[in-house]
Parts: structure tokens; C-alpha cells; sequence
């Protein structure tokens, strides 16, 4: 009986060693283990770059600014040409209008994006005090009378 206890291979560490059932149910844990990392790594990538998958609204509004912008460099260059083949005061019809087409081109961008007001459209600042005359302090509620309710 004493051979017994060593019926296992030996050592631990040597090459000889006899696989029990123990060791099958290490190896199921072990791969186990690997899909459940497997798994959060891919949700971590996931939740890293999270690629979404798109309609295309932004690359249509990213291709329409970009045409807009073009656009209105173009428009103002050739005007700038016709005017100075006419007038013929060139290069400067040509210069002062690309400048201008250029600074429209610019504003369609913010306006678009929503960074400058429509045009006709009056943004107003809530810190500005400057109008307190046409603005009359409100008229007190039934709560505001002394405490009472």
C-alpha cells in the first residue's frame, strides 16, 4: 500500500505523469476561463470605439458644407473674373470678390452648424442687462404677499 500514494507519476514536474480526471476538469475551467476573457476584451474594444453603425446623415451633411464651401469660392472668383474682363480693373474684381466668397463660404459653414443665427434671426444674451426699461419686473404672485400662502 505504500506504492500506492506515488501511483500517480512520480515527481510533480516530470514528463511521466498520468492525467486523472481532476486534470480534465481543470483543462474545461482553464478554456472556460479563456472565452469568458476572450469575451470582455472584445467588449471592452468595443465599448472603446464604439462603431455605431451610421445612416449616413453625417456624411451627407459632411459632403453638403463641403460643397457649399467650394461653391462659394467659386462663385465669387468668377464673378471677380467677369467683373474685371469688363471693367478691366484686374486682378482686383478677382481679388476682392474671392475674399468676400470666401467669407461667405465661411458663414454658411457656422450657420449650418449652428455656431451663428440665421440670418433675420436676433440672438440675445440672457446676461445683458441693457434692457431692464423694456423689461418691467413681473407682478407678484398670491404667493409672495408677506409670507402668506
Amino acid at each position: 500500500m505504500a506504492n500506492n500514494k506515488h501511483d500517480s507519476g512520480g515527481k510533480a514536474g516530470s514528463g511521466n505523469r498520468r492525467r486523472g480526471p481532476a486534470d480534465n476538469d481543470l483543462d474545461e475551467r482553464l478554456d472556460s476561463l479563456g472565452k469568458r476573457l476572450q469575451q470582455e476584451r472584445t467588449q471592452i474594444e468595443r465599448a472603446k470605439n464604439p462603431g455605431k453603425p451610421s445612416d449616413g446623415k453625417e456624411i451627407s451633411q459632411a459632403f453638403r458644407l463641403s460643397s457649399e464651401f467650394i461653391a462659394a469660392i467659386l462663385v465669387g472668383a468668377a464673378l471677380g473674373y467677369a467683373i474685371d474682363y469688363w471693367l478691366g480693373t484686374a486682378p482686383w474684381g478677382m481679388i476682392i470678390l474671392l475674399m468676400l466668397g470666401f467669407c461667405a463660404a465661411i458663414l454658411n459653414v457656422l450657420r449650418a452648424a449652428g455656431m451663428v443665427a440665421e440670418s433675420g434671426v436676433e440672438m440675445h444674451n440672457t446676461d445683458d442687462h441693457s434692457n431692464a426699461r423694456s423689461n418691467p419686473a413681473p407682478k407678484p404672485g398670491p404667493h409672495d404677499r408677506n409670507g402668506e400662502n
